[in-house]
């Protein structure tokens, strides 16, 4: 107990652990201002005309990637009425090996996404997963580098600009030869702030003993709230960068602000606009996530934060002023607590 005590009061002390409805604090304040400007609650929402409420909740992610070029996509696949045997003949039919992602097709920061290695860990998914609708397969890309690039245009501008630059680096520990991986999870600096999840994650194979040197990856997905280290790689950002994903967003009409999460073999590939592969792009509710760098100043996370917001106010109220609508921000609130009561009937599916 003093020591899942003293992990809480180290998780307050590094703000990027923050609970998320007090770090954003400030930025509600920032909020109610544009909200006031645009006269609505919900004008984030005119920001995609492509997306439901404009990509903050509730949006089809497979409706969105089918409109990108399929050069920059893995191969994707909507599953209905998602079983076992389906994404298993889906599987062939592509031919797509293990291991693949699934994740569903409505949800957001990670809620649902997993690696899956074999046969075993699929009947595995389905089995703890019953009800949680569609789904996307996707082939798994293993290229080394893993980014977010927040990339916007409004209707008015030549060129877009992107704003945020993350890479990406997954939770893992190094073996020593003799510590058990119990130890090596609970005594490393990142590791021990996602005990609980990890230890039974890896349940089966507390008692193994990692050589020495040994690299083993804890969470294959890339998400914050799973322990993957958020890096801030803004000094990315040319106008190269920028000229490639112009070309990229042009045919994703009714897209404006967002995020790509995307992997690449090289920062050459990147600049070249070529092997990019992106697994998602999403909507209002994106993050700069480079804000998340353990390295970042609070302040200066709060500056990037406050910019972000006005870069999507602009671009909303512009699309507002060419006749797209603004939604309702009662049914934002309906559909974000459903998402809510939804993950938990999912997590606690037995």
């Amino acid at each position: 107990m003093l020591e899942k005590f003293q992990i809480q009061m180290l998780k307050w002390l590094k703000w990027e652990f923050w609970p998320f409805w007090f770090f954003y604090m400030p930025v509600y304040v920032k909020f109610l201002i544009l909200s006031a400007k645009a006269r609505s609650m919900a004008f984030f929402t005119a920001a995609n005309p492509l997306m439901e409420q404009g990509g903050f909740t509730d949006y089809s992610k497979y409706n969105v990637l089918k409109h990108i070029h399929s050069d920059f996509l893995p191969k994707t696949i909507l599953l209905s009425n998602p079983t076992e045997n389906k994404t298993l003949e889906q599987m062939r039919a592509s031919e797509i090996d293990f291991p693949i992602i699934l994740k569903p097709d409505i949800g957001e920061r990670g809620f649902g996404v997993e690696k899956i290695d074999s046969l075993k860990a699929l009947t595995n998914y389905f089995e703890t997963k019953k009800n949680i609708g569609e789904i996307i397969l996707q082939e798994f890309i293993s290229y080394p580098i893993e980014l977010g690039i927040m990339y916007s245009k409004k209707n008015s501008e030549i060129s877009g600009q992107i704003s945020s630059v993350v890479s990406k680096q997954f939770l893992s520990i190094t073996g020593d030869g003799v510590s058990s991986l119990e130890v090596l999870i609970s005594r490393d600096n990142r590791s021990k702030f996602y005990l609980d999840s990890l230890l039974k994650i890896y349940a089966q194979e507390l008692e193994v003993v990692l050589e020495k040197n040994e690299t083993k990856e804890l969470v294959a997905i890339g998400n914050h709230c799973r322990g993957t280290m958020f890096l801030d790689y803004n000094h990315l950002i040319n106008n190269n960068l920028i000229r490639v994903f112009d070309t990229i967003s042009k045919p994703i009409v009714g897209y404006h602000f967002g995020r790509f999460d995307l992997r690449v073999p090289s920062i050459e590939d990147l600049y070249k606009g070529k092997n990019i592969k992106i697994m998602e792009l999403n909507g209002s509710a994106s993050e700069p996530a480079h804000i998340y760098d353990p390295n970042m100043q609070l302040s200066k996370a709060y500056v990037h934060l406050f910019a972000h917001w006005q870069r999507l106010y602009e671009i909303s109220i512009e699309n507002h002023q060419n006749g797209v609508p603004y939604g309702s921000a009662l049914e934002i609130w309906k559909a974000v607590r459903q998402r809510g009561k939804f993950k938990k009937i999912i997590n606690n599916t037995k």
